[in-house]
């Protein structure tokens, strides 16, 4: 029996390894210890799908000094498990917004769906991890 080519994600996206070099890093720290961060319950009482999440917080860089707002919202889907979520980190140059599946533990890789002002037409990916002490390093991969 001859073996089938299974075509990679890389070959069906027509992504290319290529274009990592144009790739740009932004790392923030959603700050959920203070602003908004409001728990809305809708379905079954307790952790149920349909919940909602609403934040609006403080976007801190790496030394921890504000530089903007993180705020949107999560839709609880599997509970104690994933959310899907909408997000936009506000900076001085301009906004990104983020939306897709965001698990409870551990690092979510959320797409970036597009930006404003100097983030206009960007794409990549949001690496957002839990620190522990409910803030959320943030690793943007952005492509232009």
């Amino acid at each position: 029996m001859a073996a089938l080519a299974v075509p990679t994600a890389t070959q069906l996206l027509g992504c290319s390894s290529a274009h990592a070099k144009d790739d740009e890093t932004l790392v923030t720290i959603a700050d959920a210890r203070s602003g908004i961060a409001q728990p809305v319950d809708l379905g079954a009482q307790g952790d149920s799908p349909g919940d909602l999440f609403v934040f609006d917080q403080p976007l801190l860089n790496e030394a921890r000094e504000n530089i903007g707002s993180n705020s949107g919202y999560c839709v609880r889907t599997l509970p104690g498990q994933f959310s899907e979520c909408q997000w936009t980190l506000t900076l001085a140059d301009g906004t990104i917004t983020v939306a897709g599946r965001e698990a409870e533990t551990g690092t979510s890789y959320v797409p970036i769906v597009g930006g404003t002002g100097s983030y206009q037409g960007v794409r990549g990916v949001l690496a957002t991890t839990p620190n522990g002490d409910r803030t959320f390093t943030q690793v943007l991969t952005i492509q232009r």
